[in-house]
């Protein structure tokens, strides 16, 4: 089943949607919509009020006949929730380790963060990143209904499965699988053709979670970014998060710093995937994973150092 990488609402499946939004850089989060007979389960908001009532009306010729009653947040990151205020009269689930990760970000603290003078390289790099968005009048997302584990759901008639495979990306990453009808929604545990972001980990997880997404055999996957994917797309993307353990566990052997090792890792076959300067945070999270007493910068230290490298390259 081929589906163009165009923005917008593409029907994967029997009353399955995937809403995809390009480049699926920084920000620029998929999403999906499940609709039954007379409701649906979305899959998701988008990072503004903006692009997340687009992606409501775009969707309202299927809406209008099943509403949708269930809104899943498969993490904790903005792009995928704080659009939640639009999508009223509906249950909201989380996993429970993502809906207490909603209060560490805010959308005023990332408001505020855009207003502030980090330096003219953080800022400027701030700004390419996320300056097409809006984060004025959001309201922090709320959970109505939590879990761990798995969940299963019934949605006028669609069978899901909700399966917490976190911590990974954040700290409750969840996949939102639709067995009969071949296709699962995998939030930020895919980036295709973007590089991963290492929040959290351990970084093995990630790559079972990765397996776990192969072992569905499913004929559609739906990344958090970037086209629909297939069995290779997931392997690349665990092939990147070897590769960047690996490199870091050599690198911190010799005594580099994180961001030396950073700086001196050859991307090498990733090298073309967009955003790759974020092999610092993942290198950050690597040396976390392999020294307990590692000091991070913190956010936003880790975006001046992201800045510094792909800015200092051009």
């Amino acid at each position: 089943m081929a589906t163009s990488y165009n923005k917008g609402l593409h029907e994967v499946a029997d009353g399955v949607f995937a809403y995809l939004q390009p480049d699926g850089g920084w920000g620029w989060s998929n999403a999906g919509l499940v609709a039954g007979d007379g409701g649906s389960l979305l899959v998701d908001t988008l990072f503004d009020l903006a692009l997340t009532q687009e992606m409501l009306d775009a969707m309202s010729a299927v809406t209008s006949t099943s509403p949708i009653g269930t809104l899943v947040n498969t993490h904790a990151n903005g792009d995928h929730c704080f659009g939640n205020q639009l999508v009223t009269d509906a249950e909201v689930i989380a996993s429970a380790a993502s809906a207490a990760e909603m209060e560490d970000l805010p959308p005023a603290a990332l408001a505020a963060m855009m207003n502030t003078d980090f330096g003219e390289t953080a800022n400027q790099y701030l700004l390419e990143s996320f300056g097409a968005f809006t984060f004025d009048n959001i309201d922090p997302p709320t959970v109505d209904r939590t879990f761990s584990g798995e969940l299963s759901l019934d949605v006028a008639g669609k069978s899901i499965e909700l399966l917490e495979v976190g911590p990974a990306h954040t700290a409750g990453d969840v996949l939102v699988h639709l067995p009969d009808d071949g296709v699962v929604f995998t939030g930020d545990i895919l980036f295709i053709n973007g590089t991963p972001i290492v929040w959290n980990g351990p970084v093995s997880n990630w790559t079972a979670a990765c397996q776990r997404i192969i072992d569905m055999d499913c004929s559609v996957i739906v990344p958090g970014h970037g086209p629909l994917t297939d069995a290779d797309g997931v392997r690349a993307v665990g092939a990147y998060l070897e590769f960047v353990m690996e490199e870091s566990t050599k690198r911190h052997a010799v005594g580099m710093s994180a961001v030396e090792a950073a700086r001196d890792i050859d991307l090498g076959a990733f090298k073309d995937w967009i955003d790759w300067e974020r092999i610092v945070i993942n290198v950050d999270t690597a040396y976390g994973e392999l020294d307990p007493n590692h000091e991070s910068p913190g956010v936003v230290g880790l975006f001046t150092q992201m800045a510094e490298l792909k800015l200092g390259q051009r």
